[in-house]
């Protein structure tokens, strides 16, 4: 049983830095998209009732936040900071009654980011109440 549990602290390690570049790439394309505009985005601005000219604002906050998360040393003030730009989202989408799918993205897209996070940095469970087994 103990040759067992460095390897389980190895996979979850592993899985940890999965889902953390995923969620690093996926904020890294969305900021792009806040940067170029495409059609889609802006089509998304317009029905969320945001002005376009917030979109280099808003890329910039991704951009830090995202930065902050990738780079090991900040990554939890990365975690905090991506929480309320995701937090701002779900407001935005509940105000602009979006489909209950696009509002609760960000709150599931945040989960997976403190989840990556969390098996990465197993010290952090001693601040969030789980319980094992």
């Amino acid at each position: 049983m103990e040759k067992l549990e460095p390897m389980r602290r190895d996979y979850l390690l592993l899985v940890g830095r999965v889902l953390s570049t995923l969620v690093v790439l996926f904020l890294l394309f969305d900021a792009f998209g806040k940067l170029t505009m495409p059609t889609p985005v802006m089509d998304s601005f317009l029905r969320l009732e945001l002005s376009t000219r917030s979109s280099g604002l808003l890329a910039a906050l991704l951009l830090g936040g995202t930065l902050l998360y990738a780079l090991p040393m900040t990554t939890v003030l990365g975690a905090v900071v991506l929480t309320g730009y995701l937090g701002g989202a779900v407001a935005i989408h509940v105000r602009a009654g979006s489909p209950l799918f696009e509002t609760v993205f960000p709150v599931l897209f945040g989960t997976m980011m403190w989840a990556g996070l969390l098996m990465r940095e197993r010290r952090l469970l001693q601040f969030f109440p789980l319980r094992r087994g």
